[in-house]
């Protein structure tokens, strides 16, 4: 749910002024988002979303909305990154696509703030991070695969699979870096199996 709504007729900018949105998340629906809110309001924010999102694919229809108000020369203000983002991906993404809009983004806790150039070359940092870890999946995973291939165990029957290696081929699927066919081949599953253990984990919605 959004707070101080009245302060807005629906436009990231009201009177050519900026506007600075706050964006709160909290886990389960008994936990209090109280502290955020309040590092918020004294950050002087003019409206605050918040979603209660437990899955690291959950849909956070409070983000939604504040993204689809946000005009360029706004500001995004969270308390702490992990509220935003669940992964320096997924931060990075958030922060390209507010770059894109012209929006600035302040995350309180770390003192970041991308409308000065300090707070650029920070998340700039970040955005490197986020590629090294990428290059380095990509890398681990085409080696696995290359000594998947000189065993000949790229195909047959299908091993069991622990929740050790469950937990891998989604970590590998959420890294966005290998298609289902090279996870199945890396992992010596059939493909049929890696789209089941997504399904189980995030079944398509109705």
């Amino acid at each position: 749910m959004s707070q101080n709504s009245s302060n807005l007729s629906g436009y990231g900018t009201f009177g050519g002024m900026e506007k600075r949105f706050g964006y709160a998340r909290v886990s389960t629906a008994g936990q209090s988002a109280d502290l955020q809110i309040d590092a918020l309001e004294q950050a002087g924010c003019d409206r605050i979303f918040i979603d209660t999102a437990s899955g690291a694919k959950a849909h956070r229809p409070e983000l939604d909305h504040m993204i689809e108000l946000l005009r360029e020369g706004d500001v995004v203000v969270v308390w702490r990154l992990d509220r935003l983002g669940r992964s320096v991906q997924n931060l990075v993404e958030m922060m390209n696509r507010f770059q894109e809009l012209g929006v600035g983004f302040v995350s309180l806790t770390e003192a970041i703030d991308t409308t000065t150039p300090g707070g650029m070359l920070t998340f700039n940092i970040f955005a490197a991070l986020s590629q090294f870890e990428r290059d380095l999946i990509r890398e681990r995973t085409q080696a696995g695969l290359e000594a998947a291939r000189a065993r000949g165990r790229t195909g047959g029957r299908p091993s069991k699979l622990d929740e050790r290696r469950i937990d891998e081929i989604h970590r590998l699927y959420d890294s966005k870096t290998l298609t289902v066919r090279q996870i199945a081949e890396l992992m010596h599953v059939s493909r049929s199996t890696v789209y089941r253990l997504l399904e189980e984990r995030h079944p398509a919605k109705s």
